[in-house]
């Protein structure tokens, strides 16, 4: 399965995703229950979390609101330019709210380290950060959340390029159900 889409390995599939993402909502819904104040927000980076972010709101037990932002980094390459630039930002007033910022992947940090200061200016009261994938190995820049905000990952990424569920290479490959190795000889043309 998946060689017929450039796949050189499928590292998670469809059910162990869907396993580790109502761990993850078990875990934040037992947080944010003894939370002060209105509903919390969950903000997905779009587009790469959109799938993620959908499977993780329908989990949570509690009231919550959603919303999106837009942040460009990467164009059609497979490594991040290092200047994340938002381009379209929240609808929704995040001020005296805890926000949770959903990422499909950490990898530099530079987008959450972008993010997460953006969001306190807005008045968020706390920020943690709930990504898909984590990539420490190719971690640039610490970032720091917000008030009682914490990370939370799913699962720790080796350091491949990789696509699927909600990830792309060059806006293809979202639509596959697991996360997989895509083949360099897919990019490197």
């Amino acid at each position: 399965m998946g060689s017929e889409f450039g796949i050189e390995r499928i590292l998670w599939t469809e059910q162990e995703i869907a396993g580790r993402v109502a761990e993850l909502a078990a875990e934040i819904s037992g947080d944010l229950i003894g939370a002060a104040g209105p509903p919390a927000v969950f903000v997905g980076v779009a587009t790469g979390a959109f799938l993620f972010l959908a499977d993780l709101v329908r989990r949570i037990t509690l009231p919550l609101a959603v919303d999106f932002v837009r942040v460009e980094s990467y164009g059609s390459g497979t490594e991040s330019n290092g200047a994340p630039k938002i381009s379209s930002d929240l609808k929704i007033d995040i001020r005296g709210k805890h926000v949770v910022l959903v990422e499909d992947i950490v990898d530099t940090g530079n987008t959450v380290s972008c993010l997460i200061p953006h969001l306190r200016t807005k008045g968020a009261i706390s920020v943690s950060v709930c990504t898909f994938l984590d990539k420490p190995a190719r971690r640039k820049v610490h970032f720091e959340l917000v008030g009682e905000g914490k990370f939370y990952r799913g699962f720790e990424c080796p350091d491949s390029f990789v696509v699927g569920y909600g990830m792309d290479y060059d806006e293809l490959y979202r639509n596959l159900p697991y996360v997989g190795v895509l083949n360099p000889e897919m990019y490197n043309k």
